[in-house]
């Protein structure tokens, strides 16, 4: 999966096209990523023990990776993800400008 947690990502698709968000969590096994911000739902929660409140509670749902494209650090632009060698390193590559992703979370 080339979209990682920390990136900053562009909805395509969906009924929240067009929003940019943090990717909070990523799962490579299901193609899942969360983006903070992003598919959010409401969800009704019953008063539990004395620390869990009742209420409606605002949820952070999963989104499939095809549905997002990265924003290119450059140019605010989405863009594809490249690789290119960097001395011994692999790193990813913005396809729009050729720009280094510098990934956040480290």
């Amino acid at each position: 999966m080339k979209i990682k947690t920390g990136d900053k990502v562009i909805v395509i698709k969906g009924k929240d096209r067009g929003k940019t968000g943090i990717v909070v969590s990523a799962d490579p096994v299901t193609h899942q990523i969360k983006v903070e911000g992003v598919n959010v739902y409401k969800r009704h929660q019953r008063k539990g023990a004395a620390n869990k409140p009742g209420g409606v509670i605002e949820i952070v749902a999963p989104l499939d990776v095809s549905k997002v494209m990265l924003v290119c650090p450059e140019t605010g632009k989405p863009t594809r993800v490249g690789y290119k060698q960097v001395g011994e390193k692999k790193q990813r590559v913005a396809r729009v400008s050729g720009a280094i992703i510098e990934n956040a979370k480290k």
